[in-house]
């Protein structure tokens, strides 16, 4: 039941916020966590990990160990002509379904007290007299710390007004993911990008024999496409004859796709209404560097530390907030900085095709954009 007050409320159960809430449960603060949705549920996400995560995981009460999920240690990427990379991923990463993973951290963070809210929505955020109200669909609380780890896009996002939801439409917003599980023959070890025009696709194994392929485009692409996703794979996507073999090949697990629209890239703030923002409600890499789900698991880290030393009055709210928001920065700054840069040459035929022969013919250069993208264990 919702109780009068929390010490920290956190809106969203991805993986931010259900890290989070773990971290902070075991601190024996008391926690609230609010997901619109109900576990298990499917997202659109690329569900490769990098593994920086692996051990962060494990202590969060994953059995990654037990699951015998696939190791990816090969990129393969392709251009929109069909010119083909290949090279070897240094730390590597595992597949595994959100549906899964979003499912064990939900038991973890009930196991470990936290109070867990599913399909419940928050409406509004208040924050007056040092203090939160939170207005949700269940009713109304009151806590010391607000997080937000709501994603890509929210209600509260536009009821806030943030900077990014103000943007007109540009080579950093205006995207639509696309998700499915499929069954195919596929290497265990290899994740692949396979880029079409004014897009790219990813495709890897996940557990129970599947694979996850998902892809970006503009929403101007659906927009030629009549909004016909099945027509704008067949139209557009299928040109890349990477992607013609898979769609041709493959057993599709849904009858429909997952989906979400009016993605953005644009900068964001890790601090609004002084509610601390993690994961990608913080800032969104793009799909193509892979690291998306590592940087809000890390993410989550950081921010336990500093809410946990304001909760024990060792810092003022302020301190938290400035010491939460360096520490991202130098964290996650150049990663995001770097798959901006990448994103905006991605997408025309030319320059999608000219990149991809850079990195096919210069290996250290391709490495170096790895490196640049991701980080190491935490």
């Amino acid at each position: 039941m919702l109780q009068q007050e929390y010490d920290i409320v956190i809106i969203g159960g991805g993986l931010a916020g259900l890290s989070l809430s773990i971290q902070l449960a075991r601190k024996n603060y008391k926690v609230a966590l609010f997901e619109r949705e109900t576990y298990p549920f499917h997202k659109v996400c690329g569900e490769y990990i990098s593994h920086e995560s692996w051990n962060h995981l494990e202590e969060l009460g994953v059995p990654l160990s037990e699951l015998n999920l696939p190791q990816i240690q090969r990129l393969q990427v392709s251009g929109p002509d069909g010119l083909l990379l290949e090279h070897p991923l240094d730390l590597g990463g595992f597949g595994i379904s959100r549906y899964m993973l979003d499912e064990l951290l939900a038991k973890s963070a009930k196991a470990e007290g936290v109070h867990l809210f599913e399909g419940v929505k928050v409406m509004n955020v208040v924050f007056r007299n040092q203090r939160f109200v939170v207005f949700t669909s269940a009713g109304e609380t009151e806590a010391a710390v607000c997080a937000g780890t709501f994603g890509k896009r929210s209600n509260l996002d536009v009821k806030w007004k943030r900077q990014f939801t103000q943007v007109r439409p540009n080579k950093l917003n205006h995207y639509v993911g696309v998700k499915y599980h499929i069954k195919l023959p596929f290497p265990d070890d290899l994740i692949a990008l396979h880029n079409f025009e004014n897009g790219y696709c990813g495709i890897s194994r996940i557990e129970k024999d599947l694979c996850c392929l998902c892809y970006l485009t503009t929403a101007e692409n659906l927009r030629k496409s009549k909004n016909d996703i099945r027509e704008m794979e067949k139209s557009i996507l299928m040109k890349n004859p990477y992607l013609e073999e898979i769609f041709s090949k493959a057993s599709f697990v849904w009858e429909e796709p997952v989906t979400i629209s009016r993605i953005s890239f644009n900068k964001k703030t890790r601090v609004e209404n002084h509610v601390l923002l993690i994961g990608d409600a913080a800032g969104l890499i793009t799909p193509l560097c892979g690291n998306g789900m590592s940087m809000a698991l890390h993410g989550s880290k950081l921010a336990a530390h500093q809410i946990d030393e304001f909760l024990r009055n060792k810092i003022n709210r302020f301190e938290m907030e400035q010491q939460y928001n360096q520490q991202w920065e130098a964290q996650f700054g150049k990663r995001l900085m770097v798959g901006r840069w990448i994103q905006s040459l991605f997408g025309g035929r030319f320059l999608t095709n000219l990149f991809v022969r850079t990195a096919k013919f210069s290996p250290k250069f391709t490495r170096f954009l790895i490196r640049l993208t991701h980080g190491q264990p935490f």
